[in-house]
């Protein structure tokens, strides 16, 4: 019997990136697989044209700005019940053709695979480090400290685990611009945490899902191209706060209790002083690159 498939998305006025994203879809699997679209308040009129464009599109209104983990939790609990497997990616990828057949079939190779995740290119064909380790405090505070001015600190590379060549593998964490999903493993963990408005609940759901004894593996057969970044570009005085503020909920949930208090303390305060860091930098040179978030999402 074939797999259930669905895909999910949130937008943000993503504009003519949906469009690129639903045609691409097409050539990933076949039958196209039904798309429910989260839209978190578009201005864009984007999503209701796609909505009337594809037989296969289903629009809800979140009510508001909620966030992508929130966005995504509210798509997957539209889907019919039997949906084995969600697709969840940003509105801005495309699509390789058969890569959503590619990581449905490394999902019966990895039968406890929880997630898997697609080798993603940048639009200039580079590779995004996709498949990462998931930080501990140490390599969290080096990679945060030192990745922009000492671009092959070790904190980073072990973060980004460049030492690895491409290979089916399970890694810490996938990033969640584009995710194949086993539904079970989704809901086991009660989905994406919704406490993360934006960035970092990839990581903090790659973790979940490890700790609860799950796989994330990467599967770089499968290709997509993913236009990151476009949302943080525009708006760099939400969105680098907003990813300082993930990092900073990511260790002080991961070091609780009265006597870390001074260490949560100490590492509230050292984010902060570099989320203003990065906005002065980000107003001066305008680039969505100035952000090394885990997703460089852009459907926030």
């Amino acid at each position: 019997m074939t797999a259930q498939l669905a895909v999910v998305t949130v937008t943000y006025s993503s504009g003519e990136h949906l469009t690129t994203f639903l045609r691409s879809l097409e050539k990933a699997t076949s039958p196209t697989p039904p798309v429910i679209i989260a839209d978190n308040g578009s201005t864009d009129g984007a999503p209701e044209a796609a909505e009337q464009e594809f037989d296969n599109v289903t629009l809800i209104h979140t009510g508001g700005n909620i966030g992508y983990g929130g966005g995504i939790n509210r798509a997957v609990a539209a889907l019919e019940k039997d949906i084995e497997f969600i697709a969840v990616a940003n509105p801005d990828v495309d699509w390789g053709p058969g890569s959503l057949d590619e990581l449905l079939a490394a999902a019966q190779r990895w039968p406890r695979a929880g997630s898997l995740g697609p080798l993603i290119h940048e639009p200039d064909g580079a590779i995004y480090p996709s498949a990462r380790r998931v930080p501990d405090l140490t390599s969290g505070i080096g990679h945060a400290l030192f990745s922009h001015v000492w671009k092959s600190n070790p904190w980073t590379r072990a973060y980004r685990a460049d030492d690895a060549a491409p290979s089916e593998r399970p890694v810490g964490w996938l990033s969640g611009s584009c995710l194949l999903m086993r539904r079970e493993a989704f809901e086991a963990v009660g989905g994406f945490d919704s406490r993360y408005f934006m960035y970092m609940e990839d990581v903090d759901l790659g973790d979940r899902l490890g700790k609860a004894g799950w796989l994330n593996v990467y599967v770089p057969d499968a290709t997509i191209v993913h236009t990151k970044g476009h949302a943080a570009g525009r708006n760099p005085e939400k969105m680098l706060p907003a990813h300082h503020r993930s990092a900073y909920q990511f260790q002080a949930d991961r070091n609780p209790g009265p006597w870390r208090a001074p260490l949560r303390l100490a590492l509230r305060a050292g984010l902060a002083m570099r989320s203003r860091v990065a906005v002065y930098a980000a107003r001066r040179t305008p680039d969505p690159a100035t952000a090394d978030t885990s997703e460089e999402g852009t459907s926030r």
